[in-house]
């Protein structure tokens, strides 16, 4: 793995895009530092740029670059729900690259459950842009094979099982505690 890593690593650095199984489906990502890469993302999905993208991680260390700290008591609440399928939306830090953000002033963030996503966090040793696997208002894909066949060669696909939920993450709002997505 240690090679693969680096292999993928290398990949990333140079704008490559990647996708692997979370929670729900498979998920779209690419270093969330590099801007070539975020706009191929967003090329290739077909994606509306002012939606801005979540970010993934196994720990919140990796986040914690693209977010304003957040108080003890809301990285406490954070916490309870991770590692797991919730995203919590946070004011972004103020190098949060736009592309990330949608142009708005927070970021959508979360320390996934998922443990080919974490382990593959934990081996970049970053945090990573993800958004579902597919073309924007398409169905997302459940698969290695389905992600080979929506996107061939422009994808590096990390083969392995989504998990059991069969909705997106849950989105809440940290500010106000409102859930934008159940």
């Amino acid at each position: 793995m240690k090679g693969e890593a680096a292999d993928l690593r290398a990949h990333l650095r140079r704008g490559g895009l990647v996708a692997y199984p979370t929670e729900s489906c498979y998920g779209l990502g690419c270093d969330p530092r590099n801007l070539r890469a975020l706009k191929r993302l967003i090329q290739l999905k077909g994606r509306d740029a002012a939606k801005g993208l979540l970010l993934i991680a196994d720990h919140i260390k990796r986040l914690q670059p693209f977010m304003k700290p957040p108080s003890t008591a809301d990285r406490t609440r954070m916490q309870r729900s991770w590692p797991g399928p919730v995203t919590w939306v946070v004011p972004a830090a103020s190098a949060c690259p736009p592309l990330l953000t949608g142009g708005r002033p927070t970021i959508a963030v979360r320390v996934t459950a998922h443990p080919v996503a974490a382990r593959l966090c934990r081996s970049l040793g970053m945090a990573l842009v993800s958004t579902s696997a597919n073309k924007s208002g398409q169905k997302p894909a459940q698969t290695a094979a389905e992600c080979r066949r929506m996107f061939g060669a422009q994808v590096r696909v990390i083969a392995g099982r989504i998990g059991q939920r069969r909705r997106p993450s849950t989105l809440i709002d940290l500010a106000t505690g409102t859930v934008l997505r159940p």
